[in-house]
Order: C-alpha cells, then structure tokens, then sequence
C-alpha cells in the first residue's frame, strides 16, 4: 500500500469505528514528513520565531481542524506548537490512530509550508 502526501490532501475526514493496523499506519506515516507515533498519537513539533508566529499557527489550523471535525491535542509555548492527533472513536471508543489523523497531519504541515511562501 502507498499512500501520498497528496492522497491525504485530497480527502476529508469522516467518522470511522476502526482505526488502522500498525503496518497500514506504518504505510500512511510515510507520506506526512516529521511526524512520529508516540504514545498512540501521531505528533509533530512546528518552530516559530516568536509567540505571533506560533498564535497565527494554531488559529490558522484551527479553521481547517474545525471543518474537518477532528480535534488535535495542541501544546503551545512560545515558539512552538507541538500537535498531537488520535482518533476517539476507534477501536470501540478506545481511541487509536486512523486515517483521519494522517488526513489533518498533512494539511497541518500543508498550512505550515504556505506561512513560509
């Protein structure tokens, strides 16, 4: 299975019951650059020059979080944002990682590398 960047950019979010295997995860970590499963979350650190930087960050996400209905764990200091994903709802509430947290992952760093163009 190959997943791109691109693929993930293409699709929305919907409401999943099951979460992905660790090698399908595996296959879809490929396609999002810097991002880590730690602790059942898949989690990126973004660094800013200064607090605006990282504000600016978070409220731009923070629209396309919100029309994608997928909420991420945020830990914001002043030049960093780290963004933590999981999905609830898999794995019978239990909370695991799905294809909507790779979805938001890759428009997360798309937002990101358009602040810089």
């Amino acid at each position: 299975m190959t997943i791109t960047t691109n693929d993930l950019l293409g699709k929305t979010c919907r409401h999943l019951e099951t979460g992905l295997s660790d090698t399908e995860a595996q296959a879809y970590l490929a396609a999002v650059d810097g991002w880590t499963l730690d602790g059942g979350k898949l989690v990126k650190s973004f660094a800013f020059g200064n607090y605006y930087e990282t504000l600016a960050f978070v409220n731009a996400i923070a629209y396309m979080i919100h029309a994608e209905d997928h909420h991420p764990e945020l830990v914001v200091t002043y030049n960093r944002c780290v963004v933590k994903f999981d999905t609830h709802s898999v794995n019978g509430g239990k909370g695991g990682i799905s294809e909507n947290d790779f979805i938001t992952a890759a428009k997360t760093d798309a937002i990101f590398h358009k602040r810089r163009a």
